[in-house]
């Protein structure tokens, strides 16, 4: 059985008007999955009221800790030298969330604990995903 971690987070959903507003996110790491990293908003940050998970690589993550990252839906960025950004993006608009980069930071040291970097890649099953990709082809 895989193991998956979990961490609550605090985080600040910043409006349009540029005022913060606290909410809990859950951070999920998953070694079934062991490139990606999820993170699930509740029901009150989404302009449709329900829960949302957005899952995006790990190394996106880690690297927007200390630089600009992403170039797709989600983009992270360091924000001074306490804090981090995730951006993103989906058809319903754009929503920006500030973290504490030591709690993004904790995440990724314990999520390495499960998978360290470069043994993703050798925990996947290659030939199971691409059956399942092409259905059995």
């Amino acid at each position: 059985m895989a193991v998956t971690l979990e961490q609550p987070a605090r985080a600040r959903l910043i409006t349009p008007e540029g005022r913060e507003r606290g909410l809990p996110v859950l951070l999920r790491y998953s070694a079934a999955d062991p490139l990606a990293v999820q993170m699930t908003f509740p029901s009150q940050a989404a302009l449709d009221g329900v829960e949302v998970t957005w899952i995006f690589a790990r190394q996106l993550l880690e690297d927007g800790l200390t630089a600009p990252a992403g170039a797709g839906d989600v983009h992270v960025w360091p924000c001074g030298r306490a804090r981090t950004v995730l951006e993103f993006h989906a058809p319903q608009g754009l929503a920006l969330v500030q973290f504490d980069k030591i709690a993004l930071r904790r995440f990724l040291t314990r999520s390495y604990a499960v998978v360290p970097v470069g043994g993703e890649v050798a925990d996947l099953d290659l030939d199971l995903g691409l059956s399942r990709l092409l259905g059995g082809v």
